[in-house]
C-alpha cells in the first residue's frame, strides 16, 4: 500500500477518533486517485450491484476534490472518516482549523431517512460539526440540522477560494 500512495496512485483515509465516545473501525479506508480507475480495477460479477460500486466511485470522487480543496487552498486540515464498530458510518469528516464537516455521500437522487442515521449519530457525539448530505438530486433541502446538497453542485462550487466546503 505504501508504494501505492508514494506513486500517487491511491491514498489512505485514517478514522476519526478524536474524543471518541463509541468504539471505531481500526483500518484506513483506500481510494483510488482516480475514480474512473476504480470502476475499471473493481472486480465484477454476478453477485455484484452496479449501484454499490458506482456509490463508491462516486465517495472517491467526492474525498479527491476534497483533498484538492484543502491542498490548494493552504488549508489545515485533514480528511477522515467515522466509523463505529456496529456499522454506523459517516463517509467523510473534514476537521480541522479550516472548519469541521461530517460528509455522506449518497449515489441516489433521494433523499432517505436511512440516508441520514450516521451523520445523526455523529452529529449528536460531535454537535460542534456541520453535517452534509451530498447526493445525486436537485434540490437543496435542510432536514433537521442536516444539509443535504446535489453533489454536482458542490463539486462545481468547490474552490480554493472559498473558506466552508458548505457555503452557498
Amino acid at each position: 500500500m505504501e508504494v501505492i500512495e508514494d506513486l500517487l496512485l491511491g491514498f489512505r483515509v485514517p478514522v476519526f477518533a478524536r474524543r471518541a465516545k463509541r468504539q471505531t473501525a481500526a483500518h484506513p479506508k483506500f481510494y483510488f486517485f482516480d475514480a474512473g480507475v476504480f470502476r475499471t480495477l473493481r472486480p465484477k460479477g454476478p453477485l455484484d450491484v452496479r449501484e454499490g460500486f458506482e456509490g463508491a466511485a462516486l465517495e472517491g470522487l467526492v474525498a479527491q476534490h476534497l483533498r484538492a480543496w484543502i491542498a490548494y487552498g493552504n488549508r489545515d486540515a485533514k480528511i477522515y472518516y467515522w466509523r463505529t464498530r456496529s456499522g454506523v458510518e459517516v463517509d467523510i469528516v473534514v476537521y480541522g482549523e479550516a472548519g469541521f464537516w461530517a460528509v455522506e455521500v449518497k449515489n441516489s437522487i433521494r433523499v432517505r431517512s436511512e440516508d441520514l442515521a450516521g451523520l445523526k449519530s455523529f452529529a449528536a457525539d460531535y454537535p460542534e460539526c456541520e453535517p452534509l448530505l451530498l447526493y445525486r438530486g436537485s434540490e437543496r433541502l435542510k432536514i433537521e440540522r442536516i444539509r443535504c446538497l446535489p453533489v454536482d453542485e458542490f463539486l462545481r462550487a468547490l474552490k480554493p477560494s472559498r473558506r466552508s466546503i458548505a457555503s452557498p
